[in-house]
């Protein structure tokens, strides 16, 4: 009997990591296919689209299938601080977004994989938290790494990498400001329902962003369209997709544990290279390779090193 507990609980476990990995690595790839294959060039639009189905999708999961259970905010400044993350993830999603239509997904995953140290720099400089010595040295590989794919990368595009590098750093510092602004035990949020009220939020602030800087994005949307009979449904699709990648996070995090997500986000980002290289053909080099896997040593090298020294 118990036998047959264990094993359907871990086929459920084994079905939401598939499921995670599958639209995490989808999100992306769809990502790279309109912003670079179908003349979609408009990354805040798209990532307007992302917020508008987390917004509404959040709502009918927590509020009527019951999820997550419902946090109501409590407090005028505890909805300052999330209008706050909110813009702040705002800026990560668009200019990660906006890396994808200059650079390869082989080469955004590279850069991306630097997020430990710019949480940690953020760290330090946000609230004095210092690791151990040997968990710093741990992002030395992290950074060199990512210099040597760099040199390494055949389509590398500067305006793309800084956008990436700006994406990374702040995805970084949202979750460090996030735990210094809901630190205290009455205004924490679990992921759900943090995602339930920063989207609309990220909405509202997206839609002027993308009519002035994107004046000419339904039209030409609307051109594409007629010219793509499956481009209506592939921003619809990567749109739902980007709020499962949020859902089965939180899944994956409360079925699991946050080591257990850590460990599968590192292989996570290695999955996608090799699918991507796999569908757009996009060049690779040998120091381009040793790059990106000296940056994936050395992130498990931190990981480890911090969860030794806590």
């Amino acid at each position: 009997m118990l036998s047959g507990q264990l094993e359907k609980k871990g086929f459920f476990i084994a079905t939401l990591i598939t499921f995670w990995y599958s639209s995490n690595i989808g999100v992306l790839l769809l990502n790279k296919l309109l912003l670079s294959n179908y003349g979609f060039r408009f990354p805040i639009f798209l990532t307007m689209c992302h917020m508008t189905a987390c917004a509404v999708l959040s709502y009918v999961s927590i509020v009527f299938l019951k999820i997550a259970p419902f946090q109501r905010i409590k407090s005028r400044s505890q909805f300052l601080r999330i209008s706050t993350l909110s813009v702040v993830f705002c800026g990560s999603v668009v200019g990660g977004n906006i890396s994808l239509r200059y650079l390869p997904v082989s080469f955004n995953q590279a850069v991306g994989a630097t997020t430990p140290f710019f949480t940690a720099l953020f760290a330090y400089l946000m609230t004095r938290k210092q690791e151990a010595w040997a968990t710093y040295g741990c992002l030395v590989p992290v950074v060199t790494g990512v210099v040597i794919a760099s040199g390494g990368e055949p389509s590398f595009h500067l305006y793309g990498f800084i956008m990436c590098i700006g994406a990374t750093a702040a995805r970084a510092f949202k979750s460090v400001l996030q735990g210094v602004l809901l630190s205290s035990e009455g205004e924490k949020l679990n992921s759900m329902n943090l995602l339930l009220y920063m989207s609309p939020i990220a909405v509202v602030v997206l839609l002027p962003a993308a009519l002035v800087m994107e004046p000419n994005v339904i039209d030409v949307t609307a051109t594409l369209a007629t010219e793509h009979r499956y481009l209506g449904l592939l921003i619809v699709v990567n749109s739902a997709m980007a709020y499962g990648a949020n859902l089965l996070n939180f899944l994956v995090t409360k079925h699991t544990s946050a080591l257990t997500l850590q460990v599968l986000g590192n292989a996570k980002g290695a999955v996608a290279v090799v699918i991507s290289i796999l569908i757009f053909q996009n060049p690779v080099t040998f120091i381009g390779i040793a790059g990106y896997t000296m940056t994936v040593m050395g992130v498990v090298a931190y990981g480890e090193s911090k969860r030794r020294h806590k």
